[in-house]
């Protein structure tokens, strides 16, 4: 039986770490928390999967500081040297960590230590600085950590990390998604290998499995999971309901009023969507507060997260970089746009709500061509979604109500030309993300009613695709009335001078300023894009093949002819000839004439 009384972990914790874990009021241990401090408290390097809102990060935070204090006692430690990094794939899971490790070391036992973060979107020169102050823990990103450790001109990081003492990659296999694995690979050459290591995640990957054979010794194994039948916490409902594609915005709009969400959030397939939908909702949901975060934001997103922590009546709209890790305490309902690219996502997604042992919920809506994603999910997940039409909640679409909501849809890109704008470029993206879905054999492109999909967004015209054909222009919805799309303004008075004067050389030249005219021909299906880069790779595997052979042959075969050395001296000559010409010591006509290029 694991020990849940934290007074009662072997090794014993110090009185200070007890403290700010009874002032913050947690009074037993998760099971993660439970099997990790204990082995890493003993020397052990682990890798630990757990459900997401188990309580990870205490399960390193907690042995980390009885790690430093323990060294602190033995020999007092450096303020220019790093005893323990802590790497996170995003900023705000990064800044998340920061202030957890601030409520300890508030402390005054504690107060000693010194911490930095290091994230991008500041100049590296910042951050240098700020370890030179003192970052005794540091908590980054992997891309800016590399950054610091190859940079020797403001601050030699490699020579701080000589005592390290406790490595921890939080959200391992988000890490390794996001393509940091030559990051991390390369940030592991500079550590010294006499360390502890903690790896933790949610899922665990062949990638991850690589990583732990490259950056741990003999690692001991801990999968925590509160049921055997599920990979989301006990204490979270996954829903799904199936809408017609041209109903998604009424049905989520509806459910949200109905439901009467105090605070969700809201996943979105890409950056475009988010910027879009972040203009267009607040007409629907006035009494509501609507924020929005995506990857393309830097310095903003910090400031948009504490305003979505501290509001009520709130929804943030948001992409897969807030999926992980992240804990947002109060998130009563997860929506979703739609399935994420990745099936393992929807875990994530889902667990951003139900935190801590709290209640929670998602809801996914699906298209009828999307039905067999439930028993998928099941099996590849372990994630049971229910129907959420067998609840009391009875969400109704009514042909008045789609009029209304496509007629304020359409009003608002016709009197502002960046809503018009953005709405394409949310449509188009929409439809690219779901063609690169990992399971495509159940969400197909080519299945898609692409009008009637323009029709949720409320477009007011249809993108120029390649994908879209004669029968999705029929299932399109647009404005009753005729619209002259030269007309549309921007209510940005300077870009609206600025489109004016373009429209004006248009009409004249016939070409839009600053834009190479395209050939219809070049537009191809992204689909097709992919298979043709597929074949070019193919091809060119052949001809590296093909060319080692010919090489191997050749090495076989007769030996290269030897240079005479009155071939030398011909090319001497000539480049000889090449350098006066250069200096200008002869001129082109004295340089054709000896170098006879006419023969």
């Amino acid at each position: 039986m694991v020990i849940k009384d934290w007074t009662k972990v072997t090794p014993a914790l110090s009185p200070p770490v007890l403290n700010c874990i009874n002032k913050q009021g947690f009074k037993t241990m998760t099971p993660i928390q439970a099997a990790v401090i204990p082995l890493i408290l003993t020397c052990k390097d682990v890798v630990a999967e757990a459900v997401t809102g188990s309580g990870k990060t205490l399960a390193f935070v907690v042995p980390l500081l009885e790690m430093l204090m323990k060294k602190a006692k033995d020999s007092p430690l450096r303020k220019d040297y790093i005893y323990a990094v802590i790497i996170s794939p995003t900023r705000e899971l990064a800044t998340q960590i920061v202030k957890v490790i601030e409520l300890f070391l508030a402390e005054p036992e504690l107060k000693h230590l010194t911490i930095s973060l290091l994230v991008g979107g500041r100049p590296i020169e910042m951050d240098a600085e700020s370890m030179m102050k003192g970052a005794q823990i540091t908590v980054c990103t992997p891309g800016r950590f590399q950054d610091l450790l190859e940079e020797r001109k403001h601050l030699n990081l490699s020579a701080r990390l000589k005592d390290l003492e406790f490595l921890v990659l939080d959200e391992a296999d988000r890490l390794l998604d996001l393509g940091f694995s030559a990051t991390l690979t390369t940030i592991l050459q500079y550590l010294p290998r006499q360390r502890r290591t903690g790896l933790f995640s949610a899922t665990q990957t062949k990638e991850l499995q690589d990583l732990v054979r490259a950056g741990l010794r003999n690692p001991v194994l801990i999968s925590v999971k509160e049921k055997s039948t599920i990979s989301t916490p006990i204490a979270l409902e996954n829903f799904y309901i199936i809408v017609e594609p041209q109903d998604k915005l009424l049905v989520l709009l509806n459910f949200i009023r109905n439901r009467k969400v105090t605070k969700g959030l809201f996943f979105l397939p890409t950056c475009a969507c988010v910027d879009y939908w972040a203009d267009v909702l607040p007409g629907f949901l006035p009494e509501m507060k609507i924020y929005a975060i995506h990857g393309k934001m830097k310095q903003k997103r910090n400031k948009i997260l504490e305003k979505f922590r501290a509001a009520e009546n709130t929804i943030l709209l948001c992409t897969d970089l807030l999926a992980r890790g992240l804990d947002i305490p109060s998130v009563e309902w997860v929506l979703q746009w739609e399935p994420p690219t990745s099936p393992a996502a929807l875990v994530h997604r889902a667990g951003r709500s139900a935190r801590g042992g709290c209640a929670g919920a998602s809801l996914l809506p699906l298209l009828p061509t999307e039905d067999s994603y439930v028993p998928f999910i099941k099996s590849n997940q372990k994630v049971e979604l229910k129907d959420y039409k067998s609840s009391n909640d009875v969400i109704k679409i009514t042909d008045k109500l789609k009029d209304k909501v496509l007629s304020i849809l359409h009003d608002q890109q016709v009197k502002d030309r960046a809503i018009f704008d953005k709405g394409q470029r949310a449509f188009v993206s929409h439809i690219r993300a779901y063609s690169k879905h990992e399971c495509n054999l159940l969400l197909q492109l080519k299945e898609l009613p692409l009008g009637h999909i323009a029709t949720s967004y409320g477009l007011i015209k249809l993108p120029l695709m390649p994908e879209i054909k004669d029968e999705h222009k029929k299932q399109f919805v647009g404005p009753k009335e005729a619209i002259d799309f030269n007309s549309i303004p921007y209510k940005d008075k300077q870009k609206e001078q600025s489109r004016l004067q373009k429209l004006e050389e248009y009409k004249k030249t016939g070409t839009w300023p600053s834009k190479k005219k395209k050939k219809m021909s070049q537009s191809k299906p992204w689909e097709q894009t992919k298979l043709n880069k597929l074949e070019k790779q193919d091809k060119r595997k052949k001809r590296k093949e093909l060319k080692k052979k010919l090489n191997e042959e050749g090495k076989k075969g007769k030996k290269r002819k030897t240079v005479t050395q009155e071939e030398l001296d011909e090319l001497a000559a000539d480049v000889a000839l090449i350098k006066k010409l250069k200096k200008r010591k002869i001129t082109a006509e004295q340089f054709d004439q000896a170098f006879d290029t006419d023969k």
